[in-house]
């Protein structure tokens, strides 16, 4: 069982405060945001998330384009029972090993 990296601690810490969301939009670098095009800004309109659709879409496998297809699709068609969805099958990924959240 892998279960919550440690280095995953800082950011529920995030969530309790408020800066967080448990799900939501992948948090972005500063250089990433220094490039962004003009309608990739509206990742900024919800929290950045622990989790999201693009980690449980491929993740490191996705190409930036379909990474912000998927944080945009997030931000305007989000729901809670997507987001108890992306939970479960976080939740999956990291108790089950080599297994992956697709």
């Amino acid at each position: 069982m892998s279960g919550l990296p440690l280095d995953e601690l800082p950011q529920l810490f995030d969530v309790l405060g408020g800066s967080m969301s448990l799900v939501g939009p992948r948090p972005p670098l500063a250089r990433e945001v220094e490039r962004y095009a003009a309608h990739v800004h509206r990742r900024f309109l919800m929290k950045p998330g622990i989790t999201g659709l693009w980690q449980v879409s491929g993740r490191s496998t996705l190409s930036w384009d379909e990474s912000v297809r998927l944080d945009l699709s997030y931000v305007e068609n989000g729901s809670l029972v997507g987001d108890l969805t992306i939970v479960l099958r976080t939740a999956r990924a990291a108790i089950t090993p080599g297994e992956t959240a697709l």
